[in-house]
């Protein structure tokens, strides 16, 4: 794909954009044409016999790219001698053998694996005593001035809308200089730092007016939590409280967004706003709950003046009336609604989200960490174990990172008081007393913290009626790093799915499509269990299978997304919650509480009743909870 800068808004279905952008399916594909970008850039420059100089981001986002030039350099011969690079960002202070400074990610992610020259690599020093720190700021500055300015900068976006770590209310000319986190920034590292505490309440960075001089910009935006931000950025005013908006000022910047990313663009949320629309069945739904959403009325009470008032006369007219319209799209939403997740017996099933002629059928529930799946879907869970299925639950992966270190030395210490002259219990305790942020655990505490989520998850299963015997612990080796950043996934780790499955042979799989979870693990869990299922989707009884997608602690379904819903009593939120009250080392205060300061059984239960709301507002029945899952029709995106 060509990602060519153009300017922006030049067409009518853009013309509420401010900035050029540009969206892929995935942020692997996005990744790989950006890489490409700047492998191509690297070349033009050595065959001009000149340096190629290029502005470095860190964070999640660039790390694909980084791959992706590292591959180039490794398998196609790509050189980097005649790179200058300039980071553009640092925590202050911080050290640079420091596992959470961004020299280390860049070593790490890149600088390690290709031949750039030490001397070219240049990153905001985080050790400078703080009396000299403005003169190392100004250096810093006249620094990329020498090598002639910037040719590539790459950046990514915070929620706060920075660039770099140019906070709300940075100048519009700024340059390099120290400045003071946003506290949403801090929530937004705290997992990697091991909790709010540990995060540095300042930084180095790179000016507005710095990146602005850069002769090409490309802005990385991958999943749904910087949505919104973007579409501030995108579509809305130049603003120093939204920084990357300064960017609609730049005569060659490029944003490239993933699916999920783009989301909130005007003609992607609701096109019919800006362009004429083929209106399939999907899009005939989404447009209708909008417009029941925006005039704060029931679908059935929506007239043909709501939709002409709203620009969706053009829907009117290739469907006729909106009281047909009305009746068909309540009809949909009412037949997503059911009480029988598996299906239920004896009953005709022609408009019910799951079929009734497999009356018992194998269920297979995959958890990412062990908690998702009472969180997500505990109601769920419940009604399948009680209505008689053969229902199993599979933890993907250990969570042992998410246990904080006193919930470990409190299980250690038992473990002492049961056995005094054990050396292992002593040897545990003794660690994690001495341990420091920047200590990674010993393969001995990871197990014990491991054996503690693996309790927590027997007894919310075994609280929900499930047989030992049914729940799988997997420990995925991509996870078992001891640290944040986690492995690749690896045939090694598809074996293991594809046994669990094809051992089962589930008739519905439950996986989780929460792909705003901050760490990426979700997406990697669910990416391994539809790579399993495509390696083993030729067995013939893989024909009666249906794999479900539900959301989690972090975001739910939108109402025109949903399948089905099955709806809570009341009595089924109380159990709900106390099924996720086992899980007690990630009650209170998570290690990872991700952009939430609400417990996990709180967010569950907002999530739940909010669309519970929403369905009572379009005009379904009125119920205390609701949880939503959508059918996997086979979109590679997830992987």
């Amino acid at each position: 794909m060509d990602i060519r800068y153009k300017p922006a808004g030049q067409f009518e279905l853009t013309r509420f954009e401010k900035i050029h952008n540009i969206s892929f399916e995935s942020s692997y594909e996005a990744s790989i044409v950006v890489a490409r970008e700047i492998a191509d850039l690297i070349k033009h420059k050595q065959q001009q016999n000149l340096n190629c100089v290029l502005g470095l981001a860190t964070g999640s986002s660039p790390t694909k790219v980084y791959e992706e030039l590292v591959r180039l350099h490794k398998e196609e011969g790509l050189s980097f001698t005649n790179v200058i690079s300039f980071n553009l960002d640092e925590y202050y202070p911080m050290e640079k053998s420091n596992v959470q400074s961004y020299d280390y990610f860049m070593r790490e992610h890149l600088f390690d694996h290709i031949d750039i020259l030490a001397k070219n690599i240049n990153i905001p020093n985080g050790t400078v005593a703080n009396e000299d720190l403005y003169q190392s700021c100004v250096d810093y500055e006249m620094k990329i001035k020498a090598a002639g300015g910037i040719d590539f900068q790459l950046l990514g976006i915070g929620r706060t809308g920075h660039i770099g770590f140019n906070e709300p209310g940075s100048h519009l000319n700024s340059g390099t200089r120290n400045i003071k986190l946003d506290h949403i920034t801090r929530v937004d590292a705290s997992s990697a730092f091991l909790g709010l505490e540990n995060v540095p309440v300042k930084a180095i960075t790179m000016g507005i007016g710095t990146v602005r001089t850069a002769k090409r910009i490309v802005l990385l935006g991958w999943g749904s939590n910087k949505a919104k931000i973007l579409k501030k950025t995108i579509e809305g005013d130049v603003s120093s409280s939204v920084p990357a908006t300064y960017l609609q000022n730049h005569h060659n910047t490029t944003f490239i967004l993933d699916e999920a990313a783009s989301e909130e663009l005007t003609r992607v949320k609701t096109p019919w706003l800006v362009t004429s629309c083929i209106w399939t069945d999907e899009l005939k739904l989404k447009a209708v709950l909008w417009l029941s959403k925006l005039t704060n009325k029931s679908i059935l009470k929506l007239t043909n003046k709501d939709y002409n008032n709203n620009g969706m006369s053009g829907l009117l007219s290739a469907v006729g009336s909106a009281y047909d319209l009305n009746i068909v799209m309540f009809n949909k939403m009412q037949h997503t609604i059911t009480g029988w997740p598996g299906g239920k017996p004896n009953a005709d099933d022609l408009n019910r989200p799951e079929r009734a002629d497999i009356p018992k059928k194998r269920v297979l529930i995959f958890s990412p960490h062990p908690d998702d799946d009472v969180i997500s879907m505990g109601g769920t869970f419940d009604r399948l174990v009680e209505q008689g299925h053969e229902v199993h639950v599979a933890y993907q992966t250990s969570g042992n990172i998410a246990v904080s270190d006193k919930e470990a030395i409190k299980f250690a210490e038992i473990c002492l008081a049961l056995n005094s002259d054990s050396k292992k219990s002593k040897e545990l305790i003794s660690f994690l007393k001495k341990k420091t942020v920047r200590v990674v655990d010993s393969k001995d505490v990871l197990k014990l913290k491991g054996l503690i989520r693996r309790s927590e998850s027997l007894a919310a299963t075994r609280y929900l009626g499930l047989d030992d015997d049914n729940v799988h612990f997997l420990n995925l080796p991509f996870y078992e790093t001891g640290t944040v950043k986690k492995n690749n996934l690896t045939n090694t780790d598809l074996d293991i799915m594809c046994k669990l499955i094809g051992d089962i042979k589930p008739h519905q799989i439950y996986a989780a499509g929460d792909l705003r979870d901050p760490h990426g693990t979700h997406r990697v869990c669910l990416s391994a269990i539809l790579q399993a299922v495509q390696k083993i989707q030729d067995q013939a009884w893989y024909e009666q299978c249906t794999v479900w997608l539900y959301r989690g602690a972090w975001h739910e379904w939108e109402p025109h997304e949903i399948e089905m819903a099955v709806p809570l009593s009341p009595g089924e939120v109380e159990l709900k919650r106390n099924a996720i009250f086992k899980h007690e080392s990630q009650k209170d205060r998570a290690v990872y509480p991700g952009h939430d300061d609400r417990e996990f059984w709180q967010r569950a239960e907002d999530r739940n009743s909010g669309t519970a709301k929403l369905y009572d507002e379009l005009g379904m029945a009125e119920y205390a909870a609701i949880e939503g899952f959508v059918r996997w029709d086979g979109d590679e995106t997830f992987l």
